[in-house]
């Protein structure tokens, strides 16, 4: 990704989905919160590395957002 980080849900989605073309479905947002929830895994070792702690709890926090709007019948 180049440019400054996402800092709201909004440009984190579109980022996700219009720049990078990945659909967030559930089965793909259950594995991202899994994954970025092991803090001692591989990839959320390398996430912390090279965004920062902060930006990977915003990461997860808007992968759960993102969920929720799935399970509320919304497209996420």
């Amino acid at each position: 990704m180049s440019g400054p980080l996402p800092l709201s849900y909004q440009n984190w989605k579109h980022c996700i989905t219009q720049l990078c073309s990945i659909e967030l479905t559930p089965e793909y947002i259950e594995a991202r919160i899994a994954t970025l929830g092991d803090h001692t895994g591989y990839e959320a070792q390398r996430f912390i590395q090279t965004w920062g702690e902060a930006h990977l709890e915003r990461v997860r926090q808007w992968f759960a957002q993102a969920r929720e709007e799935l399970r509320a019948g919304g497209a996420a």
